[in-house]
């Protein structure tokens, strides 16, 4: 078995083995049919890199942005399932029951795609490439059965260190016991660098696509003690400090010029509401963004000590990202290879306790606690946005994206201000792999943005989760929270979304609820007309 840890160490090994051992020279499929790799972070907020405004020690993935190009504008969906299904998909999750549509049943979390919506491996499959799968799954069916050759999924999303459900290529693979050297971030990096090795070693002449979604930095905060260490003292001076020195950073960076750092919303926590929780938790556990001042110098610790145990997560995610790019040198396909990292939404203001439970006698970070980032280290997370993980404010949805491609990018560290969406990844990969187009995609091809500065055109961008709506047409977004009305910003002037323009731009409000109204029907429609 994979991940058992004799044999864990066993697959290290042969890793280790398959690095050093002499592997046949990548053959170039030409500039039009590179490997891609999609490497998929769970919770990373916009500002969670270094190359992103962060103070968290992310070499590689700075490495990799300086060399490459970064996007400023891309979007997610602001919640796991649905991004993950319109990622793999190229629909909105509302198009293909993968997030709720009223009248539709099933669709939501347990909803399943119609037959016309195959997953980008299976279409990928078909135009000659093997692919690969490591990590969270999140998607309705089985890799296998959807294009994948080899996969390892983990279902179990609450414990790092010691995973109960997790199995590879099909076969359960038993639980890891508590107390050994496991650590699950680690784990979905060996497999997919096993993956490639094989790869190189057996298939050498086709050309691959790997998808690997790491589950950090996703609660339960769990880190390696040494990871955690590497951040003992830094967040001490809390949220708000932070989140200024990330905004100046990303200035500095050329990322966002002339964007406001928005307003924290002090009233606005967790999106569910889990009293029990915060007494299994203690009273140093705070579910508001409450000024650093006004909590007592034992919650700034409990906090600050969560806020180190999400930077050791980022921080270990990014040296594994490492180990894999060494793998793709190492087989000297780096060149030939379409890099592509990015997060399934904003970070998560959530606070709840699940799996093991919570010992608040247990070391931070191990195995036996169980914490959350919650709203105060969210927001500074979501620099300089407003909201979180749920929400379709930007905050909920702004994602990271590098994309890194030598043989095709040479505007080295050069930044993408052109709006894009998950939905886009499909229709750029399909293009670059020289597979059949899909009609009916609502996303666009991000290949001229790959190589220039350029605009992708489009009409529009559309979200809809839990009763949070939002459209983007051009520069203009409406956007509303469960229960509230419709706000409008200029995002050209007002990325932060600080200065609603509704009531003076009601016609306008009026023709994009229209417009946002009318795609729902449209994706309503087609489901419930059949298959």
């Amino acid at each position: 078995m994979l991940l058992s840890p004799i044999a864990r160490a066993a697959g290290v090994a042969l890793a280790l083995a398959a690095l050093l051992a002499p592997l046949p020279a990548h053959d170039p499929t030409g500039p039009g049919r590179p490997n891609v790799l999609i490497v998929l972070a769970d919770d990373l907020g916009f500002a969670d890199l270094g190359c992103y405004g962060s103070e968290i020690a992310t070499p590689n993935l700075d490495a990799l942005a300086a060399d490459g190009v970064r996007f400023t504008q891309f979007y997610n969906t602001g919640r796991c399932w649905p991004t993950r299904g319109a990622l793999m998909a190229g629909y909105y999750a509302q198009q293909i029951r993968r997030d709720k549509l009223e009248g539709v049943e099933p669709s939501g979390g347990r909803g399943r795609r119609p037959e016309w919506a195959p997953l980008l491996a299976a279409r990928l499959g078909g135009a000659g490439y093997r692919c690969y799968h490591s990590g969270k799954w999140h998607i309705d069916g089985e890799p296998l059965a959807n294009g994948f050759e080899h996969s390892y999924v983990l279902n179990d999303h609450d414990r790092y260190f010691n995973p109960k459900n997790h199995a590879e290529d099909g076969e359960r693979l038993p639980a890891v016991p508590k107390g050994g050297e496991h650590y699950v971030t680690s784990a979905i990096a060996d497999h997919a660098i096993r993956c490639l090795a094989e790869h190189a070693k057996e298939h050498g002449e086709e050309p691959f696509f790997q998808f690997v979604a790491f589950t950090s930095p996703h609660f339960p905060l769990h880190a390696p003690a040494d990871d955690i260490a590497r951040y003992g003292e830094r967040y001490v001076a809390g949220w708000a400090a932070v989140r200024e020195a990330r905004h100046a950073r990303q200035s500095e960076l050329g990322l966002l010029p002339d964007v406001v750092l928005s307003a924290v919303e002090r009233d606005v926590g967790p999106p569910y509401d889990f009293p029990e929780a915060l007494k299994k938790l203690g009273p140093n556990e705070v579910n508001r963004p409450l000024p650093w001042d006004e909590l007592t110098a034992s919650q700034q610790r409990f906090q600050a000590d969560k806020m180190a145990i999400h930077a050791a997560m980022v921080d270990r995610m990014d040296r594994e990202v490492g180990r894999i790019v060494a793998q793709l040198r190492a087989m000297d396909a780096l060149q030939d290879t379409l890099i592509l990292f990015l997060s399934d939404n904003g970070a998560s203001a959530e606070i709840m306790v699940r799996g093991d439970g919570h010992d608040p006698e247990a070391a931070r970070g191990s195995a036996e606690s169980y914490l959350c980032l919650g709203p105060g280290w969210s927001s500074a997370a979501n620099t300089p946005f407003r909201r979180h993980k749920t929400w379709v404010h930007e905050g909920g949805i702004s994602t990271p994206l590098i994309a890194h491609w030598p043989a095709r990018i040479d505007d080295a560290g050069g930044l993408r201000r052109t709006p894009g969406h998950v939905v886009d990844i499909v229709p750029t990969v399909l293009e670059l792999a020289g597979a059949e187009p899909v009609a009916g995609l609502p996303g666009r091809s991000l290949v001229p943005a790959l190589t220039d500065d350029e605009a992708v055109e489009r009409d529009s961008l559309w979200w809809s989760h839990e009763g949070h709506r939002a459209l983007r047409q051009g520069d203009w977004k409406l956007v509303a929270a469960r229960g509230d009305a419709w706000s409008l910003y200029d995002l050209a002037s007002d990325r932060s979304e600080t200065n609603d323009l509704s009531t003076e731009e009601p016609e306008r409000v009026a023709a994009m609820a229209a417009e946002w109204q009318r795609q729902e029907n449209a994706f309503r429609k087609r489901l419930l007309g059949g298959d």
